[in-house]
């Protein structure tokens, strides 16, 4: 993929409170460069662009009679709100992607936006997860498997530091604990 000239690293992410996030992004991004790896978790990230949860949302809508559907409501309506919420920091805080920032760190797919934090496709994972979990527990082993490789791909694509994976799970997790809360799903 043709990627943008790198910006200045030192401009970027200073200091050593950054030195961990560059070198885990640069380890997991190079793992990612296996063939076998970069196709797997460019499928997964893919999946994560929200196929796999519109695909979920509408099988529980039509499977799941009329807890299916508010099920299937009260995920696109904490989905929407994910969505708004992620823009607008990302828009606040400008964070260069790795794969213009980090040396040694390539794009294997294309970016969706601009910026880098936090990560859409986890934040929106983890509060999708979370609600859909209080009205089907039984999905855990799915849905918490799913989130997990949806957040792994994120840094081993090149598309987005830990820190920014880890912030996008404490604000989903608010997220759709605050959807469940304010929306009072059955439990």
């Amino acid at each position: 993929m043709n990627t943008p000239p790198s910006l200045p690293t030192s401009e970027l992410l200073p200091g050593p409170r950054f030195a961990l996030d560059r070198r885990v992004c640069v380890i997991a991004n190079h793992w990612g460069a296996r063939r076998v790896v970069g196709a797997f978790f460019g499928m997964i990230s893919r999946l994560g662009d929200g196929v796999f949860w519109y695909a979920l949302m509408a099988a529980l809508a039509a499977f799941g009679g009329r807890r299916g559907l508010s099920a299937a409501a009260h995920m696109a309506v904490t989905g929407l709100a994910a969505l708004l919420l992620y823009r607008l920091l990302k828009r606040w805080t400008r964070r260069p992607r790795p794969y213009r920032a980090c040396p040694g760190v390539i794009a294997h797919v294309p970016p969706l936006d601009e910026f880098s934090f936090p990560s859409g496709h986890t934040l929106q994972a983890v509060g999708f997860s979370i609600v859909a979990l209080a009205w089907y527990p039984s999905l855990a082993p799915l849905l918490l498997g799913f989130t997990a490789l949806v957040a792994a791909s994120r840094v081993i694509l090149g598309l987005h530091y830990p820190s920014d994976v880890l912030a996008a799970i404490m604000i989903g997790s608010g997220l759709g604990g605050a959807s469940i809360w304010l929306i009072a799903a059955p439990l």
